[in-house]
């Protein structure tokens, strides 16, 4: 049984930074893909980032293109979101997202429908 648990989310002023983590468990993962999504009090899941595990290969939203950067341990079967320059429009749910299948050049991971695997979610909160 697959897992997926964040960590480090936090509130923050605008401005700021915050590493978020997703470590899987139950599985090995050495093909596919991860990605971060996060979703608003009142709107969907929205993409934010995802990285192959096979390659060195990511895929950011426009949004947070130049403040975001996703990284990853095979070792630790872990990935990172580095956020930095946080706006109040940051703040949401953040959530990572696992799937064995997304190739590597990471078409559809930007897709919700994509993916198997899930965590239970981290709140970000970005003050202005």
């Amino acid at each position: 049984q697959v897992q997926l648990v964040e960590s480090g989310g936090g509130l923050v002023q605008a401005g700021g930074s915050l590493r978020l983590s997703c470590t899987a468990s139950g599985r090995t993962f050495s093909s596919g893909a991860m990605g971060w999504f996060r979703q608003g009090p009142e709107a969907g899941r929205d993409f934010v980032a995802a990285i192959s595990w096979s390659e060195d290969r990511t895929n950011y939203a426009d949004s947070v293109k130049g403040r975001f950067t996703i990284s990853r341990d095979n070792a630790k079967n872990t990935v990172y979101l580095q956020m930095s320059s946080l706006k109040p429009e940051d703040t949401g749910v953040y959530y990572c997202a696992a799937d064995p299948r997304i190739a590597p050049s990471l078409d559809y991971s930007d897709y919700v429908a994509f993916y198997d695997y899930w965590g239970q979610g981290t709140q970000v909160t970005v003050s202005s």
